[in-house]
């Protein structure tokens, strides 16, 4: 069970399987050339009682041999990829990388404290303190063994019948299995954005995305190989006899193969009207009539004349024509593999294991498992995640960053305005509709007003797995409560120590937690410009995202409804399929391409949000003398500001995965695609036509 994150478009390198984000360091020096031989950065080795500082411009991070006209990338970040080695458990290293690292030291220390048994403890610290404890107690965890497996795969073996199987979806559903077969989402309905509906969604996949069973290169049928492999492997720690386990594999990867020729492609999936098909439970019964929706309701529960979102019908029809041609035995081997996947991070260590053998060494080219302290912070956040940023939020963001960043906000939204009575190419009504929704956008900074209540949430010092199985009953209830009801605006997508921002086309709000109001992406004691050029280019990012190709479908209330008229729909089109054309003339790694139709939000959003944060910096400075600092012009501060949020080194793996995968260019191209399409950034380092960073055709479209 999950809430609906789909039009919720992120600022980060990455939105994936495993996240990982954060910081730079940076030098105060006058005139700062890059050293020669740099000294590698490694993060912290122990917990932190306070998060370190790093300025917001780092002039070692820097190749000042680099040419900024030809590679603006290199010029910025060349210092900090020599000096930064990717650490063996992670798939890429970033400034955003860092951040998160030093976010995830600094709540470890709270959790160490939170974990010590006294009446002192406030209820928040010790629901996230026993939490902890019962993680971090790693013999107690292998000696339960497969015990916390055993009520999901006593209910699939006793399946008697596909009449049986609604009801025990719903029940799988609702303990943390939530990709069998199909997703159940809530979120706003996308006709009437003040309510909240039930979302069928296709799934069942356990693959990153369809086109992973589909291709037909080398490599992706290696790791359709590998994935069989770790079915296999799985099954056979379970109990399955290397015979059995190798059919077993055979018969899933065939039956997941069917459901992704029946799923739409992750480009497809961009237009919100492919996925919005409302439908009664009785048109439901009619499209799908083997699964038996009734039943699958009343064991949710839900009522049975509950409105619902049928995303993808084509992948229902499909499934209700499975349902009647394969056998019970291939659907109760299919659930029970997808039951054993979804809680093997949280048993013993051999299933933990071959988990990260297949999901994070293999796809990602991760070389280490992450320390167990680590997994455990980050198991918090996500089960308590209010319950520990209460604390962080109190001892990291003070009132005036808050003001700051909100102020900064305001400037940025201005600039918009600004634009948007500028622009030649929209007409007089299309123009009042974008102003009614930018003038009634949220900003929502730091933390929720309010904080969640997680009274109802038991969790045990000495029960790990149980802990977190009682989180996902609890957030899937939590969830289930909402439907019908009106939608609380106020509500939060992410935690408050996330090292990340989002923009949320049905609340539209742009969300900006603590996490990411930190030096460096964020730094008060710094000038103007570098602090515009990157949190200021994240606030207009998140913006734009109101105005991509995706949240421009999206009115003022978030209601999914056509606000341009039909001339100025087909003028944004064509402006931005220009950006489509020159994304995707960039090579993510190897032989693989990047997917412009894919990337087209985040690109979108990448160009206007600089554009709108250098607009509203020229805009806040306009009075004040600015001065040279460590040998860069203001402009060129800003720019290099800009850059330096996406300094980072992936390994080949993660870069193929996120060039399948994610909405998100890679970094270089989020910078030199960016900048090679300003006119000021060619005139702030006099770079000629010609040059790289100089496109004969700028894109533009705000």
């Amino acid at each position: 069970m999950r809430i609906n994150q789909r039009f919720a478009s992120a600022r980060s390198p990455r939105v994936r399987l495993c996240q990982s984000l954060t910081a730079v360091a940076l030098a105060c020096a006058a005139t700062l050339a890059w050293a020669a031989e740099p000294v590698a950065v490694q993060p912290a080795q122990g917990p932190l009682s306070e998060l370190p500082y790093s300025p917001s411009l780092d002039a070692s991070s820097m190749d000042r041999s680099a040419n900024p006209c030809e590679d603006f990338y290199s010029y910025s970040c060349g210092g900090w990829q020599q000096a930064n080695p990717i650490p063996g458990d992670q798939s890429d290293w970033s400034v955003y990388s860092k951040l998160h690292d030093d976010n995830l030291r600094y709540l470890w220390a709270l959790l160490l404290d939170a974990a010590k048994p006294g009446a002192q403890r406030s209820a928040a610290e010790q629901k996230t303190g026993d939490y902890f404890a019962a993680c971090m107690n790693e013999d107690a965890v292998n000696a339960a063994g497969q015990a916390p497996l055993a009520p999901a795969l006593n209910r699939i073996a006793a399946l008697d019948s596909v009449q049986s199987l609604p009801a025990l979806l719903a029940w799988l559903h609702g303990h943390g299995t939530d990709n069998a077969l199909f997703h159940l989402a809530v979120e706003q309905d996308f006709a009437d954005s003040e309510r909240m509906i039930a979302t069928l969604d296709a799934g069942g996949l356990g693959l990153p995305e369809r086109d992973y069973y589909l291709r037909s290169d080398a490599k992706s049928k290696d790791i359709r190989a590998a994935y069989r492999a770790h079915i296999a492997q799985v099954l056979g720690l379970v109990g399955d006899t290397p015979a059995a386990a190798r059919a077993a594999a055979d018969q899933i990867v065939e039956l997941e193969t069917a459901l992704a020729r029946a799923s739409l492609s992750v480009e497809a999936r961009r237009d919100p009207t492919k996925l919005y098909h409302k439908m009664t439970l009785a048109q439901l019964a009619k499209l799908a009539p083997n699964i038996g929706w009734g039943a699958y309701l009343q064991a949710l529960p839900l009522a049975s004349d509950v409105g619902l979102n049928v995303a993808q019908p084509a992948f229902f029809r499909k499934l209700n024509t499975l349902l009647a041609q394969r056998p019970l035995a291939q659907w109760k081997t299919y659930l029970r593999w997808h039951s054993v996947t979804a809680q093997s991070p949280y048993v013993s260590q051999p299933l933990a294991q071959a988990r990260f053998d297949f999901f994070s060494a293999k796809l990602l080219g991760v070389k280490t498992m992450p320390a167990r302290w680590k997994q455990c912070v980050t198991w918090v956040d996500r089960d308590l995640g209010e319950a520990l940023g209460q604390v962080f939020t109190q001892r990291t963001f003070t009132p005036q960053t808050r003001q700051r960043a909100q102020d900064m906000t305001l400037a940025i939204q201005q600039a918009m305005t600004t634009r948007l009575d500028a622009l030649d190419w929209m007409s007089p009504a299309t123009k009042r509709a974008a102003h009614a929704k930018l003038a009634t956008m949220v900003n929502k900074i730091g933390y929720p007003e309010q904080w969640r209540d997680y009274t109802a949430l038991q969790v045990k010092p000495d029960d790990f797995a149980g802990n977190v199985q009682r989180s996902q009953v609890f957030e899937a209830q939590r969830q289930l409560a909402k439907i019908g009801k009106p939608v609380d605006r106020a509500e939060w997508g992410m935690t408050p120590p996330t090292v990340n921002a989002y923009y949320n086309a049905q609340m539209n709000d742009i969300n900006f937690p603590a996490g990411i109001l930190q030096p460096p992406l964020f730094d008060p004691r710094s000038d103007d410009a570098p602090n515009y050029g990157n949190t200021g280019s994240t606030i207009g990012h998140e913006l734009i995202h109101g105005f991509d190709d995706e949240g421009r479908r999206f009115d003022a209330k978030g209601n999914l409804r056509d606000w341009w008229n039909a001339k100025d729909g087909k003028e944004f089109e064509r402006r931005a399929s220009c950006i489509v054309k020159q994304y995707s003339s960039y090579t993510a790694v190897d032989d693989v391409k990047v997917n412009g139709k894919l990337t087209l939000g985040e690109d979108l959003a990448d160009l206007g949000g600089t554009i709108l944060a250098y607009a509203a910096w020229k805009t806040t400075t306009a009075n004040q003398k600015l001065e040279v600092i460590q040998g860069l012009t203001p402009d060129q501060r800003f720019f290099v500001g800009l850059a330096q949020w996406a300094c980072s080194n992936t390994r080949p793996e993660a870069e193929r995965l996120q060039a399948q995968t994610d909405p998100h260019s890679p970094p270089r191209y989020r910078i030199n695609g960016v900048v090679s399409n300003m006119p000021e950034f060619a005139k702030a380092f006099s770079c000629k036509p010609g040059q790289a960073m100089v496109r004969d055709k700028v894109c533009k479209v705000w």
